[in-house]
């Protein structure tokens, strides 16, 4: 049995289309207590991708990204979680 293909996200970082499976996803949760960093993507919430390298953390950030993404103020505490997440991948 062959797997399918997997879904494409759009990085609020680069605005590039890439699997799911490469992308980061923050969730807002659903009663506004804040945001998470969603390892299973299956979390319930708003959920925005960006890439897990440094430069698109950096640009989602200048670029306002999740705030567009969310229609919403900035989560900013989720900025320095995603910076621990990027410093464990190795850039391709």
């Amino acid at each position: 049995m062959s797997k399918g293909k997997s879904p494409l996200r759009k990085c609020v970082g680069c605005s590039q289309m890439k699997p799911k499976p490469e992308l980061v996803r923050v969730v807002r949760l659903p009663d506004d207590s804040g945001y998470a960093i969603d390892s299973t993507g299956k979390q319930p919430g708003r959920g925005a991708y960006v890439c897990a390298t440094p430069d698109c953390i950096a640009k989602a950030q200048k670029q306002k990204g999740f705030e567009r993404s969310y229609k919403s103020g900035s989560p900013k505490e989720i900025y320095s979680q995603l910076a621990e997440v990027s410093e464990g991948v190795t850039p391709e």
